[in-house]
C-alpha cells in the first residue's frame, strides 16, 4: 500500500491511497468464502462452492465489490498510523479507480485533531455572582414543607379557590352524552386549572350539594372541537389547613428538634445548591475563555454527525411524548433553519471543548485508573437502571466504552483547570473549590 496525505484545513485531512491488487488477495479469498456460505447451490456441499462457479451465479464484480468494502477500512487504519495522525469521526471515501486485476485508487477525507496551544492557566480569571441567601428564599422553603404536611378539613361553606373539592361531572353535545365524559368522585383543587377549562370558575361559590353547568371545548374523543355542556355536582368542600410554625412542625417534619435548628439546616442546603450553581458558572465561563483564547477550530465533519445526532435524540424524546417536531417548533415558535441553528452552536462549542480538554490531557499526561473508570460506568448503569457488568458489556457491543473513557480523561482534564483558574464573584472575594468539594461531600452523606 502507497499513500500521501493532504492537508485541506486545520481539522481536515484527504489521504490518497493505493492497494496493489496482490494485496487484496486475503480479502478477496474471505469474499468467496462468505458468498460461498451463503449460496446453495445442488451437486456442492455448503462452503464448498468454486469460485468459478461463485462468479458465474453472483458475478466476480459483486466478490469484488465485497472484498474493496473490507480492504478500504483496514487500508484507512494503516495510511492513519504511517502518517500517525489523530482522526476524528467516519472518514468520507471516494473509490477514484478499480479495475480487476489491477490497483485499488481511493481518497479517504477524514477529520484531524488540530494542534492546539492551551494558554496558560494561571492567566484565566473569571467572575461569578456573589452567594447572596435572602430570608424569603428560606421562608419558600418552609412552606414548601408546609405545604407537605397539610390536612384536608371539610367545610360547611361554598367553595373558594384553594379549597379541594369531591365532585361528580356529566358532559353531554345537544343533549347526548358524550362517550367517557361523566365521572364521579374527583378530588380537585380549586383554581388549579388541573381539569376543563371553565371548571374552576363554575364551581367557586357552590356549597356541597349544589350544581350548575357551564360550557367547555373537548379537546378529544368523538366530540373533539365542540362546545359540550359540563353538569358538575359538588358533594364535600375541604379547606387546606397547614401546620403551624412551631418546634413541634420541625419534629414532625424534620430529624430537629426546633425551627430554628430546621430553618439553619434549610439554609445550609440552599447555600450548597448555591455555591455549585457558582462553580458551574464558572466552569462555562473559563471554558468559553479557554477555547477562544486557544483559538480552537471546528472540525466541520464531526459538528455535521454531532448536529445529526442530537437531532435525532430530540425527535426519540418527541416521540416518547407522541409529540413531532413539528408541534415542538409550533410550541417554541421557531423554524427549523432555527433549531438546526441552535444545535450547530451547542455542538461545535461542545466539540471544540473536548479538543481542547483532550489537548490538555496529552499535554499533562492525564492517566484514568480501573477504579475511576469502573466509578464512571457503575455511575452510568446506575441512571440507566442497569447492572454495571450488563451496561459495560453493552459498551463494549456498541464499541462506546472507549468513549466513556475519553469522558472520564476529560472530566479530570477539567478539574486540573478549575484548580488552576482564578474565580472571583462580582464583591471581590475568591471562590475556592474547596467549597464544592465540601458541598458535594455533605450532599452524599445526606443521600445515605
Amino acid at each position: 500500500m502507497k499513500s500521501t496525505v493532504e492537508t485541506l484545513s486545520p481539522t481536515r485531512v484527504r489521504l490518497a491511497i493505493e492497494v496493489p491488487f496482490v494485496e487484496l488477495e486475503p480479502s478477496l479469498k474471505k469474499a468467496y468464502r462468505e458468498i460461498g456460505q451463503q449460496i446453495q447451490i445442488p451437486g456442492f456441499r455448503k462452503g464448498k462452492v468454486p469460485p468459478a462457479i461463485i462468479d458465474q451465479r453472483v458475478g466476480r464484480g459483486t466478490v469484488l465489490n465485497e472484498a474493496v468494502q473490507e480492504a478500504i477500512p483496514q487500508n484507512i487504519l494503516s495510511a492513519v498510523r504511517e502518517h500517525d495522525l489523530k482522526t476524528l469521526g467516519r472518514p468520507e471515501v471516494e473509490i477514484t479507480e478499480f479495475n480487476d486485476g489491477d490497483s485499488l485508487n481511493f481518497t479517504a477525507e477524514v477529520d484531524v485533531r488540530p494542534e492546539i496551544t492551551v494558554p496558560d492557566l494561571a492567566s484565566i480569571e473569571v467572575t461569578v455572582d456573589e452567594l447572596q441567601i435572602d430570608d424569603s428564599e428560606i421562608d419558600e422553603q418552609v412552606n414548601g414543607l408546609r405545604e407537605r404536611f397539610a390536612t384536608l378539613k371539610t367545610v360547611e361553606r361554598a367553595a373558594a379557590e384553594g379549597d379541594y373539592v369531591q365532585i361528580d361531572l356529566r358532559a353531554t353535545v345537544d343533549g347526548e352524552e358524550v362517550p367517557g365524559g361523566s365521572a364521579s368522585n374527583i378530588s380537585h383543587e380549586v383554581g388549579s386549572k388541573q381539569l376543563l377549562p371553565g371548571l374552576d370558575e363554575a364551581v367557586v361559590g357552590l356549597s356541597a350539594g349544589e350544581d350548575t353547568t357551564f360550557t367547555t371545548q373537548l379537546v378529544g374523543g368523538d366530540f373533539a372541537g365542540r362546545d359540550a355542556e359540563v353538569l358538575v355536582t359538588v358533594r364535600t368542600v375541604k379547606e387546606k389547613e397547614l401546620p403551624e410554625l412551631n418546634d413541634e412542625f420541625a419534629q414532625l417534619a424534620s430529624e430537629f428538634d426546633t425551627i430554628e435548628e430546621l430553618r439553619a439546616d434549610l439554609r445550609e442546603r440552599v447555600t450548597r445548591g448555591k455555591r455549585v450553581e457558582q462553580i458551574y458558572a464558572a466552569r462555562d465561563k473559563a471554558l468559553e475563555q479557554l477555547v477562544e483564547a486557544a483559538d480552537v477550530p471546528a472540525p466541520e465533519g464531526v459538528i455535521r454527525d454531532e448536529v445529526e445526532s442530537r437531532k435525532e435524540a430530540m425527535a426519540d424524546q418527541l416521540e416518547r411524548i407522541g409529540a413531532s417536531m413539528e408541534d415542538y417548533l409550533a410550541a417554541e415558535e421557531k423554524t427549523e433553519e432555527q433549531i438546526d441553528a441552535e444545535l450547530t452552536d451547542a455542538a461545535t462549542q461542545g466539540v471544540k471543548v473536548q479538543l481542547l480538554l483532550d489537548t490538555l490531557a496529552d499535554a499533562e499526561d492525564v492517566q484514568v485508573s480501573d477504579d475511576e473508570f469502573g466509578h464512571e460506568i457503575v455511575h452510568r448503569a446506575q441512571r440507566a437502571g442497569m447492572a454495571p457488568q450488563q451496561y459495560y458489556d453493552q459498551l463494549v457491543r456498541s464499541g462506546t466504552a472507549g468513549a466513556v473513557y475519553g469522558d472520564v480523561r476529560r472530566g479530570k482534564a477539567l478539574a486540573s483547570v478549575m484548580e488552576r483558574i482564578t474565580i472571583k464573584d462580582s464583591a471581590g472575594n475568591v471562590v475556592t473549590m474547596d467549597a464544592l468539594r465540601e458541598a458535594s461531600e455533605q450532599e452524599h452523606s445526606h443521600e445515605h
